[in-house]
C-alpha cells in the first residue's frame, strides 16, 4: 500500500493468460461496478459475524477496508460520486469492518521456510508486505495457511493422470491448463507434481479440521532484504520492554495438514463434477 510494490505476472508459473496459455474465450460476465472494498464493507455490514472471507493474493482491498475505516468517522452520508470516492465513503461508514467479518482465510506467508518469491517471502504476501501486516494486526478473526503448509499437499503426475481419464468436466478443464504449472514444479522443485495453495486454503475455510492451528501474533516485514518475511510470535515468551509486538490480538496460523485427505477430496470433487 505505501511502497507500492510492482506488479508480478508469473507467466512463468501459470502461463500468458493465467490458465496454461489456452486463450480461452473471454467471460461473458461483466464485473460489478463496486470496488473490492466496498463490496466487502457492504456485505458484511449485511451479514455481520457470517461472512467468511477466503483471501487468496494479496491483501490490498482488505488492508483498504480495515485502516480507513478506522482513520475516518462512521457518521457520513453515503453518496453518490466518482468509484474512488464512493469507495473512501463506504469506508467512512464502518470502522468496524474486523469486527464485523466473521473471519478472514488467507493464503500467504512462509513461517520459518524459504519463500516462493525469494528465500525470505511467499508471493501474496510480498505483493503488498504493508497491507499484509495492517491485516494481520487488524483484530479480525484470521486464519493463514501458509507455503510451509501447502507444500505439503501435492497433487502428483499419476492424480493428473486419472484426472484426465474421467468424465468430470472440472477435471477435464483443468487438465488443459495444467501443463504450464506441472513444467515449472517439475523444472523448480524436482518434484513430480504440484502444490495445491489455493484448494487448501478454500477447504481450510470449508472443513478447518483438515488442518492443526497455532495462535499469536503475526508481523510482516516491510522493508529491506527480508521485505514480506512473515514472523510469527507464539506468546510462550515473554518480554520485558514494550515493543511493536506488544498488545498484537492473535491470529491462527496453519502447523500441520491432512494432505492425503485433502488431495482426496479435490480429486473426488473435480472427477465427480
Amino acid at each position: 500500500m505505501k511502497k507500492g510494490t510492482k506488479l508480478r505476472i508469473a507467466d512463468f508459473v501459470h502461463g500468458t493468460d493465467g490458465l496454461g496459455n489456452q486463450n480461452f474465450a473471454p467471460p461473458k460476465g461483466k464485473a460489478i461496478e463496486q470496488s473490492a472494498a466496498t463490496f466487502l464493507v457492504q456485505q458484511a455490514s449485511l451479514y455481520p459475524g457470517e461472512v467468511t472471507v477466503v483471501a487468496l493474493g494479496p491483501l490490498t482491498n482488505i488492508a483498504l477496508v480495515s485502516i480507513l475505516g478506522i482513520l475516518f468517522s462512521a457518521d457520513l452520508v453515503f453518496r453518490s460520486c466518482s468509484e474512488n470516492s464512493s469507495m473512501l465513503q463506504a469506508l467512512e461508514l464502518d470502522p468496524d469492518f474486523a469486527k464485523k467479518v466473521g473471519q478472514i482465510v488467507l493464503l500467504g506467508g512462509a513461517f520459518a521456510v524459504n519463500g516462493n518469491v525469494n528465500p525470505a517471502a511467499e508471493a501474496n504476501i510480498f505483493g503488498d508486505p504493508d497491507a499484509a501486516d495492517l491485516v494481520f494486526t487488524s483484530g479480525a478473526d484470521i486464519l493463514a495457511v501458509g507455503i510451509n503448509i501447502t507444500h505439503q499437499v501435492v497433487l502428483t503426475d499419476t492424480d493428473r493422470e486419472k484426472l484426465s481419464k474421467s468424465k468430470g468436466k472440472l477435471a477435464q478443464y483443468l487438465c488443459k491448463i495444467l501443463e504450464v504449472y506441472f513444467s515449472y514444479h517439475h523444472l523448480a522443485y524436482n518434484t513430480a507434481g504440484v502444490y495445491l495453495h489455493d484448494p487448501t486454503t478454500l477447504l481450510a475455510a470449508v472443513n478447518p479440521s483438515l488442518l492443526t492451528y497455532a495462535e499469536g501474533v503475526v508481523r510482516v516485514q516491510t522493508s529491506g532484504i527480508m521485505r514480506g518475511l512473515t514472523i510469527f510470535y507464539n506468546k510462550k515468551k515473554r518480554f520485558g520492554e514494550v515493543t511493536e509486538w506488544s498488545d498484537k490480538p492473535n491470529v491462527k496460523v496453519a502447523v500441520t495438514v491432512d494432505a492425503p485427505a485433502v488431495v482426496e477430496l479435490v480429486m473426488e470433487r473435480l472427477m465427480n463434477s
